[in-house]
């Protein structure tokens, strides 16, 4: 199986020794996206809503760069630093899906890089 390397500078670069994304096959591994603008990598958003909108944008982009799509995504994991974010981030990440849902974990964590409140990592069909 060959691996394949995704990027773009529609999302954050990756801030570590890592790819945006891997293709392996028909699937696509997405690193976990943090709130970074592309365009200048630093954080965006004060509060989680604002945070969570950049994420998903940041993960439609890297789907997007493979040629897939939120309606492509198989499973997902939440990692947040405050379980009370739970409502105001599904409620967004929700509004991202429309008939599909993907499988998909939550869990909280003591922190992030660069302090974000929460990350989203994705696993996606894409064609090989």
């Amino acid at each position: 199986m060959n691996l394949k390397s995704i990027a773009t500078d529609k999302a954050p670069a990756a801030i570590g020794p890592y790819s945006q994304a891997v293709q392996a096959g028909g699937l696509l591994f997405c690193s976990g996206q943090i709130p970074l603008d592309p365009a200048t990598g630093e954080m965006v958003g004060e509060d989680v809503g604002g945070q969570a909108r950049q994420v998903m944008a940041n993960i439609k982009a890297t789907l997007a760069a493979a040629g897939a799509g939120f309606d492509d995504v198989i499973k997902s994991t939440i990692f947040l630093v405050d379980m009370a974010y739970f409502t105001e981030v599904n409620e967004i990440y929700g509004s991202c899906f429309a008939a599909h849902k993907p499988a998909r974990s939550t869990v909280a964590v003591k922190s992030l890089p660069r302090g974000a409140l929460l990350e989203i990592e994705v696993i996606a069909r894409v064609q090989e």
